[in-house]
């Protein structure tokens, strides 16, 4: 028999240097675009997202006074007739499970590419009033100097830029038109309306229509709605920083809102 081939095992180990070096390439790769460039933006608004807190929050507001009983039947006949005041007590701001409101932009960075730049604040205030199957009045207040987003940076960058939370503390809803429902909804019944009022932000106030999603679950109202606002309808300047090459001429504000019947 001649001698076994020269350089076998070299050959094979030349062959898998290559491939451990695609291999190592393609995590990395996957590293850089999972901790970098992928948009980790808290997800927006919904409905479905909303109503996953609502069983705890029926449990914990069952003995609240005159939401009690009324509120929880579901039947027509029982009505829904008063006051729904924003909730604070439900959720938890940690994990957006509470009221909020807040923005929603797009921007693009140096050295990180597109993100989804997102404020929010659980400090809002407010009151709608049911009368059968009419809202007839709505109002609320949202504190904008406690608007955070990922990046302190950001939040203090707002304050003296673009909505300018420091010359502009609150931004208020009003509603001036009554929302009429089709019916009065069954519990656990999804609904959309329109909400159409005085918008005031950046010391500026303009007429708007709302789109909601609404849904009541026990004793809880449970409503969330979006709206894109043009930076130049409100005198918005965009943001500038080393970091921001450029930001959109517009953004979208957001909200997420849990009542209870107060009266």
């Amino acid at each position: 028999m001649g001698p076994p081939p020269h350089n076998t095992v070299p050959m094979r180990k030349k062959l898998w240097v290559p491939i451990a070096v695609v291999l190592a390439l393609v995590v990395a790769a996957g590293a850089v675009w999972c901790f970098v460039f992928r948009d980790d933006a808290p997800a927006e608004v919904s409905l479905e997202r909303a109503t996953k807190s609502l069983d705890d929050a029926t449990t914990a507001t069952t003995a609240a006074g005159p939401a009690t009983g009324s509120a929880g039947s579901g039947s027509a006949a029982d009505g829904l007739d008063g006051a729904w005041t924003v909730d604070p007590t439900i959720g938890s701001f940690s994990d957006f499970s509470s009221s909020f409101a807040g923005f929603r932009v797009q921007e693009q960075l140096a050295g990180v590419g597109a993100k989804t730049a997102v404020g929010r604040t659980p400090e809002v205030t407010g009151t709608m009033k049911l009368q059968g199957t009419t809202i007839p009045a709505a109002s609320f207040e949202v504190d904008m100097t406690s608007l955070t987003t990922d990046d302190a940076r950001r939040d203090g960058a707002i304050r003296t830029q673009s909505i300018e939370t420091a010359r502009f503390p609150k931004a208020t809803f009003t509603l001036t038109e009554p929302v009429e429902l089709a019916s009065l909804p069954a519990e656990g019944e999804q609904i959309a309306v329109d909400a159409t009022g005085t918008l005031t932000l950046h010391g500026v106030t303009k007429s708007v229509t709302i789109p909601l999603e609404a849904q009541r679950e026990g004793n809880v109202i449970a409503v969330v709605g979006q709206l894109e606002i043009p930076f130049s309808d409100f005198d918005i300047d965009k943001p500038s920083a080393a970091a921001v090459l450029s930001v959109d001429d517009k953004g979208v504000m957001e909200v997420q809102l849990f009542f209870t019947r107060t009266t």
